[in-house]
């Protein structure tokens, strides 16, 4: 598929989709709720987890993919002792915005 989007709702329809380079298979995509795992909810919190230490999604993120509230996805990693800031001064200023914005709407 070429578009990312139409490959998202084919995965969700279907089975699964292979994403070819070429001739070569590089990524399936699968709808989680179809694997029929019997705790998919563990596996967003796991992927949630994941992306968050590795910098790729931010804290609200992960915590909207997990469907926990951002108090509770602040517990859950500091249990993990994963760092809520980067390294970066600009990471720790968005992190605090958002902290601000959080305690107003409180």
């Amino acid at each position: 598929k070429n578009n990312p989007s139409t490959a998202l709702r084919a995965a969700h329809d279907e089975e699964m989709v292979i994403v070819m380079n070429r001739d070569n298979p590089t990524a399936l995509l699968v709808d989680l709720e179809k694997l029929a795992l019997p705790d998919s909810d563990s596996v967003k919190v796991a992927l949630a987890v994941s992306l968050f230490k590795d910098g790729v999604i931010s804290l609200g993120s992960a915590a909207r993919m997990t469907n926990l509230s951002l108090s509770e996805m602040i517990t859950l990693l500091s249990s993990l002792e994963i760092p809520l800031t980067g390294n970066k001064p600009r990471d720790a200023e968005n992190d605090m915005a958002a902290a601000r914005q959080f305690l107003k709407s409180g």
